[in-house]
């Protein structure tokens, strides 16, 4: 009786597995490109939040002390002969026979992309400070508000317009959306504080919408958004949905008190 020897067919093992082998490396890439994409969604959604926001803290602190540097130093007391002299203001003064002119002192403007103000929006417990410039890198990403170049400063007549991220990135003005009109605004700077009253919000806009910026501030998209008398206004501006920069949610408010420092 004769033995038959096996006949063993590799190829088709061989065929096997390779698409095995393919099959357990796409696997591998899958889980490897979900981990790597959820770490960038955490790096993103948390991590550039915590940075932004210690930042933003910390700069805010360094504005305060640089506008309240303490008690002041006790004074020697005045040398004899300089009472007089102290008490000669302009109006005491004796008189040349020129109209005595007063020009008030404008602070200069603020250097680009340094923070040079702090706004408060109690409503949605935000303190944040405000630098010059509306750039995602050397402003906003920082967890700063932005200030557009060519609006009013805050307290000047005219519209201060501010931007800030909505998400990420210290997210200022992520709970933009929850003032409602009669709300207060301030702004702080080394010279003094202006209290704004929020008048109008305008929850969606287009992102060409510029006119709301302008020194009367309007909506082109939304006619009936508009003010009409020159005045003190102040702006605020962020993208909305949140998550998207589909469109614009803008905050209209107007100037109520000054308070020198």
């Amino acid at each position: 009786m004769r033995e038959r020897i096996p006949v063993v067919v590799q190829g088709r093992r061989t065929r096997r597995s390779r698409a095995a082998r393919a099959l357990w490396t796409g696997a591998e890439l899958a889980v490897t490109l979900g981990v790597v994409l959820l770490l960038l969604v955490v790096h993103q959604l948390w991590w550039t939040n915590r940075q932004a926001q210690h930042a933003a803290h910390d700069q805010v602190e360094r504005l305060e002390r640089q506008w309240d540097p303490g008690p002041p130093s006790s004074a020697a007391p005045p040398a004899a002969g300089d009472d007089e002299a102290a008490a000669r203001t302009p109006e005491s003064a004796p008189s040349s026979g020129r109209p005595a002119h007063r020009t008030a002192r404008r602070p200069p403007p603020p250097a680009r992309d340094l923070a040079y103000a702090v706004l408060r929006i109690p409503r949605i417990g935000l303190t944040a400070p405000v630098a010059q410039g509306v750039g995602k890198a050397a402003v906003l990403n920082k967890g700063y508000v932005g200030h557009y170049p060519h609006s009013a400063q805050p307290g000047e007549a005219g519209n201060a317009a501010l931007a800030g991220h909505r998400n990420t990135h210290g997210e200022p003005f992520r709970h933009l959306d929850r003032l409602r009109t009669g709300d207060t605004v301030v702004v702080d700077t080394a010279e003094a504080r202006y209290t704004y009253a929020v008048r109008r919000i305008l929850e969606r806009t287009t992102p060409a919408d510029g006119t709301v910026l302008a020194t009367v501030p309007y909506s082109s998209v939304h006619p009936s958004y508009r003010f009409t008398a020159p005045g003190a206004y102040l702006t605020l501006t962020t993208c909305t949905p949140a998550y998207t920069s589909t469109y614009r949610l803008v905050v209209w408010g107007v100037l109520r008190s000054t308070q020198s420092r």
